[in-house]
């Protein structure tokens, strides 16, 4: 099949560098290489034709690619729905297709479209065009925004920008393939160039993208050199998309990020931020910096981090024991692309870890301060400090030492507070930066700080609760739990609590598995609290925040008050009271319930408050009871607790087998989990 392509005097000669299809120099071969030289050798503007190999276009049954309707949400789907039934053709393109093949869950689902942006506005009530440079639709839909593009916007920004023209379609090609061919060889990575139709299961691949996909490879669709020439913020989107999705950098593109490092410097600061934002905010922050810091773009992005990270490598054999990059995995733990972080949760990161480097500190003060970001509370959390400070943490040089007490030590976690908040500066102020970096003098420092001041005066704050007056803080933080809608909008409250839940798993070792961080004895002996056997059998399945929330601030759990058994009995208040803030299981309680019923009427139905009196004595009780009719229903519900006495014993023996199996196979599980968590190499060990 040949496509009609109009060139102007050497446009031949630089075809190679601009057509989108990767196996051109077959493509120029035989009577094509002697169209060439003509066109080379002569001076008017003679037209040339040359055939294109279209084997390449290739069109996949998404059902066969792992890919179904059922994993789209029901935004993009009525945003696509919509638009098809005005009669324009719609698909989902770019990289949550990508995504969608590789069983990822997309970060977002952008849909191009036929219609105009003015026709896509008409469509929908909440829509708005954003952009100057590439304008797009933004569609607000049930409770999400769904990204709209026009091929018409980008056939239009082509104009006088293309060298070569596209006069004629293929033979035998249809308008709608030549449409999706030309939007996909405007675009940056192959990767990104799919096409997806749902509603006919059909998959789009114009660039032997698929190919790539399966290999895990990342490549430009034009030579790597002139697409981060045209768009050098294409530079770190493919960091990006590499360190998330665990691809080989082309050959092309490692030589083109070295002789262009330096342009993302003329970045707008709103584009160069959304770029690391979504490096470090969706769950692939370690593996974002290891990549940057191979590549020496970190050294333009974040100087400071990028100086101490050639230090410690230099120092140390292991990079396991670089502070920073422990803090980026748990980081990672927490958030994901399903469920991001505001910005304000890793420049925290960034800046408490860089007070850390500037100022080292006793472990102890690590300790409290991080337990009272996340517990938020003084009291119990400088107890819990104390405990833990006993264990040896390896950070150097971020901790000074170890200790068991300190004293004043609320003023030690006030002072590092202070610390970091001027930390903030470091990353938002030229200045301040370039006079930081006076401690690496070896050190390259660009000067270009990514982080706007309005940002910077929100991570203060976070950190001003504790400047204040960290003695008296108290925010009436109940449920652990963490809000990712809250997370993800930047609320300080919750930032500020999952600051600590990073801090402290870094500080314990960096082991996570999942919401459990130890077993249940180690939890025990961290807070040295000797549980009661119900307590300590629901904690089993607790995790550290719940543990010491429950335990440490008990004094402040209303729902451990006791409930008295002639108001359980009359039913004044309700049983479950009993359970909140308790981790337990609806079938234990009533198991509980129901014992503590009986142990309060006592053996053979006697009530406790007659214990120790004479045989005689009880049984003119029960005499003079049964003679009463009223008396005589109490001894029917004694008889009736006798029986669910029974059965609750035997429950519970059933219950306490099943929960030793259980304790016993949880406790291989987690000891294996723990031997490989810590013989895991961290991504900084890969990308060395």
């Amino acid at each position: 099949m040949a496509a009609c392509l109009r060139a102007g005097n050497g446009v031949l000669s630089r075809l190679k560098a601009l057509c989108p299809l990767p196996r051109l120099n077959r493509m120029l071969a035989g009577g094509e290489l002697q169209a060439q030289e003509q066109a080379e050798a002569s001076s008017d503007d003679d037209q040339h034709l040359v055939e294109i190999d279209m084997s390449t276009w290739k069109t996949y049954d998404a059902r066969s690619c792992g890919v179904t309707g059922r994993l789209i949400p029901k935004s993009p789907w009525t945003v696509l729905a919509l638009l098809r039934d005005a009669g324009f053709n719609a698909y989902l393109v770019g990289g949550c297709v990508r995504d969608l093949i590789l069983n990822r869950i997309p970060k977002d689902f952008d849909v191009i479209t036929s219609a105009d942006l003015q026709q896509v506005k008409e469509r929908f009530h909440r829509c708005d065009i954003v952009g100057k440079r590439f304008p797009i639709c933004r569609v607000r839909i049930k409770g999400s925004v769904v990204e709209v593009s026009s091929f018409k916007t980008m056939a239009k920004r082509a104009e006088g920008k293309e060298k070569v023209i596209f006069s004629c379609m293929p033979s035998g090609c249809s308008e709608k393939d030549f449409i999706l061919w030309k939007d996909s060889v405007h675009r940056d990575f192959t990767i990104n160039s799919l096409f997806f139709d749902p509603s006919e299961n059909k998959i789009y691949d114009y660039t032997n993208a698929m190919e790539d996909v399966r290999s895990l490879k990342l490549r430009t669709i034009i030579p790597a050199q002139l697409s981060f020439e045209e768009d050098c913020a294409r530079i770190l989107r493919g960091v990006r998309i590499a360190a998330r999705l665990g691809l080989a950098l082309s050959r092309d593109i490692e030589i083109a990020i070295g002789s262009l490092s330096s342009s993302i410097t003329r970045l707008n600061k709103d584009r160069l931020m959304l770029e690391v934002n979504s490096m470090l905010s969706y769950g692939a922050a370690e593996s974002s910096l290891c990549l940057l810091q191979r590549l020496r773009l970190l050294e333009i992005i974040l100087p400071f981090h990028a100086a101490y990270l050639d230090q410690q490598n230099r120092g140390h054999s292991a990079q396991s024991s670089l502070m920073l990059m422990r803090l980026m995995y748990n980081l990672d733990k927490v958030v994901s692309c399903a469920q991001p972080s505001d910005c304000t949760l890793w420049i925290g990161l960034l800046a408490f870890h860089l007070a850390l480097v500037k100022n080292p500190q006793d472990a102890l003060v690590i300790w409290a301060f991080a337990s009272t970001l996340y517990y938020g509370k003084w009291k119990g959390a400088s107890q819990f400090a104390n405990k833990r400070a006993k264990l040896e943490v390896n950070f150097v040089p971020e901790i000074s030492g170890s200790s068991s007490y300190k004293s004043a030590l609320a003023e030690s976690v006030r002072n590092l507070a202070s610390l970091v908040q001027e930390s903030v500066s470091i990353l938002s102020d030229t200045d301040r930066l370039i006079e930081s970096m006076s401690r690496y003098p070896h050190s390259t420092c660009s000067g270009l700080v990514v982080i706007q001041e309005q940002v910077a005066n929100n991570v203060r704050e976070i950190f001003q609760v504790l400047v204040s007056d960290v003695v008296s803080y108290n925010d009436g933080r109940e449920c652990f739990e963490i809000s990712y809608e809250l997370l993800g909008k930047g609320f300080l409250r919750e930032t500020r609590h999952v600051l600590g839940k990073i801090i402290l798993n870094t500080m314990s070792g960096g082991v996570v598995q999942g919401e459990e961080a130890v077993e249940g004895k180690k939890l025990m002996d961290a807070v040295g609290y000797q549980q009661k056997t119900i307590v300590s059998k629901q904690n089993e399945r607790s995790s550290l925040s719940h543990f010491i929330a429950h335990e440490v601030f008990k004094d402040d759990n209303k729902s451990s008050q006791a409930v008295s058994s002639s108001e359980l009995l009359k039913g004044g208040v309700d049983e479950k009271q009993k359970f909140d803030g308790e981790r337990c299981s609806p079938f234990e309680q009533k198991v509980v319930v129901k014992k503590r019923r009986c142990e309060r009427l006592g053996v053979n139905g006697i009530p406790k408050d007659m214990k120790g009196e004479t045989k005689q004595q009880v049984k003119a009780v029960k005499r003079c009871s049964s003679e009463n009719s009223a008396s005589k229903n109490q001894l029917d519900l004694t008889e009736k607790h006798e029986s669910i006495s029974e059965d609750v014993k035997k429950q519970e023996n059933v219950l306490i087998i099943e929960r030793a199996l259980k304790e016993e196979a949880k406790h291989r599980k987690r000891k294996v989990s723990v031997e490989e968590e810590s013989s895991r190499p961290l991504l900084s060990d890969i990308f060395k």
